[in-house]
């Protein structure tokens, strides 16, 4: 799931829902709109974002460079390089390459941190290659290529989710492609892990979280890494300064709450686990992808329900985040349609249909959040709410 950010100088006027003081309704709402689910053929690689950059792949340029062996695959130069001491809210321009022949871009970096800045993020998640693109030929060089002409200009926030683990037993060890191709600032972060990091922008503490790390309280044979997951969480939790950045988001690959059939509950040892801390704390929102539909979620804080007690059915509350699964950005396998039936409670909205999404912060009390449905080639908003920050 990519998160990326765009700043703007102006913002606009919404009306949404008022989550806050929003109750559970008889049922949610099931948009009829389906969208054709037939699987579209591979975008062929002579594709004019797939082609590769004129010019001389210099090996000198960049700060740190990576290759990798991945089964009979072997990488080109992957270049790496830390900028530091950049100014807040200022345009900076960079090249690539040597000599007469060179590629230039720039980048404008986010605004000074603080309770009333505006940002506004966009989201996408599942832009995933096939199996054999993706793991054994040439997916990652096609997809660094197909996101260049956003990533080259506007800074991404990466999560890790199920397409990146790409494990072959005793050939690759896991997520070994993402770790080379898209780094993190973890270290930055206080974090030991690439899969687990955080960053402060404008107005908003964001936290990534794992799907496929071990984290749950059965794992003793992991039991060091379990300690350091958990204490990891909850340090980065009582660390965030509310009084500066004031809306808290967690991206997570795993929905904890979804009422598709498919993928159906497997973030629910995470939730288990993890959602008193996340009430405790006073979380906005939680963005998961994973299943390729779209959903939103009442707030609903389940957490006397551990698995054994029976406790099974979420309840309104507002100490609760909005979850909303956005793993909907388009796929080579199709959306998912198979829904529970009938739509449950804590489920507010849901639509099966490829699409993005728009998380508008507007200040240190409101957001604004609207999910765009790619109806044919337009933009199509076909939910939004308006958030009111509770802390």
């Amino acid at each position: 799931m990519g998160f990326h950010g765009v700043y703007h100088e102006f913002g606009f006027l919404f009306v949404g829902l008022i989550l806050s003081v929003i109750r559970f309704s008889e049922a949610g709402f099931t948009n009829s709109y389906l969208r054709s689910n037939e699987v579209s053929g591979d975008m062929p690689f002579d594709s004019d974002v797939f082609r590769i950059p004129s010019g001389y792949n210099a090996p000198q340029q960049g700060g740190v460079i990576r290759r990798y062996k991945f089964f009979t695959y072997t990488s080109g130069f992957i270049h790496h390089c830390t900028i530091k001491d950049l100014l807040f809210d200022t345009k900076y321009y960079y090249e690539l390459a040597t000599g007469n022949i060179t590629r230039k871009f720039w980048f404008t970096t986010p605004p000074k941190p603080g309770p009333d800045v505006p940002y506004t993020f966009g989201l996408i998640d599942m832009f995933a290659h096939t199996y054999i693109q993706t793991t054994i030929t040439r997916g990652g060089d096609t997809w660094g290529r197909f996101v260049e002409r956003s990533a080259a200009y506007q800074p991404w926030i990466w999560t890790a989710g199920n397409h990146e683990i790409d494990f072959v037993p005793v050939i690759v060890m896991p997520f070994k492609p993402y770790k080379n191709r898209f780094f993190t600032p973890y270290k930055e972060s206080e974090s030991t892990s690439p899969l687990w990091y955080s960053i402060k922008r404008a107005s908003a503490y964001i936290c990534v979280l794992s799907s496929y790390s071990a984290y749950g309280t059965l794992l003793s044979s992991f039991l060091p890494l379990l300690v350091m997951v958990k204490n990891r969480i909850s340090y980065e939790l009582q660390k965030v300064n509310r009084s500066e950045t004031p809306w808290l988001v967690l991206l997570v690959h795993c929905p904890f709450y979804s009422s598709y059939t498919h993928h159906y509950m497997e973030g629910e040892t995470m939730r288990v686990i993890y959602e008193s801390w996340f009430i405790n704390y006073k979380v906005d929102i939680v963005f998961a992808g994973h299943v390729h539909a779209y959903e939103r979620s009442e707030r609903v804080p389940n957490i006397a329900y551990n698995v054994v007690n029976g406790n099974c059915s979420p309840v309104s509350g507002d100490a609760a985040p909005v979850d909303i699964t956005i793993g909907d950005g388009g796929d080579s396998e199709g959306l998912v349609t198979d829904m529970t039936q009938p739509q449950p409670e804590y489920s507010a909205f849901r639509e099966a249909s490829f699409g993005h999404g728009i998380l508008d912060i507007k200040n240190r009390t409101h957001a604004y959040f609207g999910w765009h449905r790619n109806q044919d080639g337009v933009a199509v908003e076909a939910d939004s709410l308006l958030l009111i920050n509770r802390f």
